[in-house]
């Protein structure tokens, strides 16, 4: 077959012009950015991109949350350092750094932008008039229709009847709480009058209510991530911190965070009470496990110095000020004292050590000396490292073990290093953990020499004859967290929000019904039809409540 002499295959051989895309310029190509920014397919890709981005914060210290690590990973790693530290991979500052930053806040403009236009539009839809009534119903879900036969009516009563008709269909919708409207036309000398209802608006307000909340969550949750403090502290019984940032064990802050704005006050820890499950309450099977953790403290205002009586327990933190302090850890903390050869105290404190089995409290612990001792006429540094078990018990292989969390048989052995303790270094070291890298045993079944073994009030010679060590008495500790976050009210406050909006979302249907009165050669007919905007199970249903409802009214 020839083709027409007209015809063009592209290359404008065929006679006719090439058609060519106007250029679009910069305000075209700014235009079709914002549109792809804006798109919520764009925001989901962002949504995923975040949350991809976040990874290497969770696997890679991060100054802000351990400061300390970063330092040792420097020192564990000094050719890698340097590569990840450098700009703009920041991988030591990941929810600080550029690319984040960026992500985060085209994120922030691709929501707002999805919400802001479906906002004026829902607006203009909510003050607009129902659509018009489709000329053929019979297309629609639910459809139906009633005749009304009169043959002896006249033209005149029958436009009344339908009149009448759509007036009450009107009311009956009105009173279903439906926005309505009545029509009327004429189609090839047919006249006909109809009433178009819709409802459903809400639906839309709450789609836009969960939106609007979950950029309110997101806002609240930044802001409060820059003026956000956290920090952990360890009391043994007897001991009083004060709400002040080098008091603090550890402490998390924002960016934003201004240490003055801590509120003053002061809490003393007098006891940690613990009650565990006996013999004598019926449960064999559950001895020794825990009914309630309870700190009792003194508040102490800093102006006053009043001090008031106040309880922590699990799961009910005691609120200063506004910051909540919970009750997170708790364990054992022996006091140990100990002296050199010429009966010095060169060490006494309560050491805490961390519990190991939570249902018997076997704990582990390190205990370290950096001066003060002498071997062979050499100042030495120490380390001490063992376990502490609150009911000894022993075991077939001549090993010790708990088996019981309460103070019954106390006993604590302790292996003796002597060496570099790795504290002159620069480096920070963790207090609960020894490297004995640079350090020698002394005692322990690795170099066939007996542990150290002490029971409240006992004394014992240190190895090499560099003094002595004494377990004084084995109070509780327990471990605080302070939190202190201005945007967590509002967080709460958009969470509900968002949760709201969604089931009123989903619960409320979106619907269209029209009723329609024809009229025809001996009567009216009436028919009935709706539409949904989405799934909706009971429409069919809708339109046939609407119709029985409508036949009793008339």
């Amino acid at each position: 077959m020839s083709r027409p002499s007209d015809y063009d295959d592209g290359t404008g051989a065929g006679g006719a012009g090439r058609i060519e895309s106007p250029e679009l310029g910069v305000k075209g190509w700014a235009r079709w950015f914002w549109r792809q920014l804006t798109s919520m397919r764009v925001a989901l890709v962002l949504l995923l991109m975040l949350a991809v981005a976040a990874i290497p914060g969770s696997l890679l210290p991060q100054r802000s949350a351990d400061p300390n690590g970063v330092i040792q990973y420097q020192s564990d790693h000094p050719k890698l350092f340097p590569v990840l530290d450098a700009f703009p991979i920041q991988a030591f500052d990941v929810y600080g750094s550029v690319w984040f930053s960026a992500i985060y806040l085209l994120l922030f403009i691709s929501l707002i932008g999805c919400v802001l236009p479906r906002i004026f539009h829902h607006w203009k839809a909510w003050r607009g008039t129902p659509p018009k009534t489709p000329a053929r119903l019979q297309r629609m879900a639910g459809f139906s229709e009633v005749r009304v036969s009169n043959p002896e009516a006249s033209a005149e009563d029958r436009a009344a009847f339908a009149e009448r008709a759509i007036e009450e269909a009107s009311r009956v919708l009105r009173k279903a709480r439906y926005r309505t409207e009545i029509q009327r036309t004429s189609r090839r000398g047919v006249e006909t009058v109809s009433v178009s209802a819709e409802r459903g608006y809400l639906r839309e307000t709450g789609n836009l209510i969960f939106h609007i909340s979950l950029l309110g969550v997101l806002i609240a949750v930044g802001v409060g991530g820059v003026f956000t403090f956290n920090g952990q502290k360890v009391l043994v019984e007897g001991e009083t911190m004060v709400n002040q940032l080098i008091d603090y064990d550890t402490v998390n802050t924002g960016r934003g965070f201004d240490s003055s704005s801590l509120d003053p006050f002061g809490l003393t820890l007098d006891s940690l009470d613990v009650t565990y499950v006996t013999p004598d309450d019926g449960n064999t099977h559950a001895i020794g496990q825990v009914r309630d953790y309870t700190a009792n403290l003194q508040l102490i205002d800093p102006e006053t110095g009043d001090e008031s009586p106040e309880t922590i327990r699990v799961n009910h933190p005691l609120r200063v000020h506004g910051s909540p302090i919970y009750l997170i850890a708790n364990g054992y903390a022996p006091r140990i004292t100990i002296k050199n050869a010429e009966g010095t105290v060169v060490y006494s404190e309560a050491m805490p050590f961390i519990p190991q089995n939570n249902m018997t409290m076997l704990s582990l612990g390190v205990v370290k000396v950096p001066f003060g001792l002498q071997d062979d006429g050499k100042n030495v540094q120490i380390g001490l490292r063992g376990f502490f078990y609150p009911t000894k018990a022993d075991l077939d292989t001549g090993a010790y073990t708990s088996n019981y969390p309460d103070l019954e048989n106390p006993v604590l052995t302790l292996d003796v290093f002597e060496g570099d303790l790795g504290i002159d270094g620069g480096i920070p070291r963790s207090v609960y953990s020894l490297d004995t890298t640079d350090m020698q045993q002394l005692t322990g079944r690795a170099v066939d020499k007996d542990s150290i073994e002490l029971t409240p009030g006992k004394t014992t010679d240190l190895p090499n004859g560099m003094g002595t060590i004494t377990l004084d008495d084995v109070p509780r500790y327990a471990s605080f967290d302070v939190m202190r976050n201005p945007a967590q009210t509002y967080v709460l406050v958009f969470a509900l929000l968002a949760l709201g909006g969604l089931v009123w979302s989903l619960f409320v249907p979106r619907r269209r019904m029209w009723v329609k009165a024809v009229q025809s050669d001996d009567g009216v007919v009436l028919q009935y039809a709706a539409l949904a905007r989405g799934d909706d199970p009971a429409l069919e249903r809708a339109v046939e409540d609407l119709r029985d409802r409508h036949r009793d009214r008339l």
